[in-house]
């Protein structure tokens, strides 16, 4: 459907693009572990409203159980 200089071409352009779209992800990813180990995970329980920090995965207010891993709705609940 397309000539062969520019099949090259929308290659060339895809590639560039989703290379740029994986840099951005990386440096998204390392800016959010530079926080996380600069504040020593605190902001990971920071929405929870148990002043005890022990007691945050067992809590209501906790939106997410930090103790556990979550492989998939239908998959393996693993307890840490």
């Amino acid at each position: 459907l397309l000539s062969p200089l520019l099949q090259k071409w929308a290659v060339v352009v895809l590639s560039a693009s989703s290379s740029l779209s994986c840099l951005g992800c990386l440096l998204a990813l390392a800016v959010s572990i530079g926080l996380t180990l600069g504040s020593q995970g605190r902001a990971l329980l920071a929405p929870c409203a148990v002043t005890d920090v022990t007691l945050a995965p067992v809590s209501r207010d906790c939106p997410f159980d930090p103790t556990r891993v979550y492989v998939s709705p239908s998959g393996l609940q693993v307890s840490m």
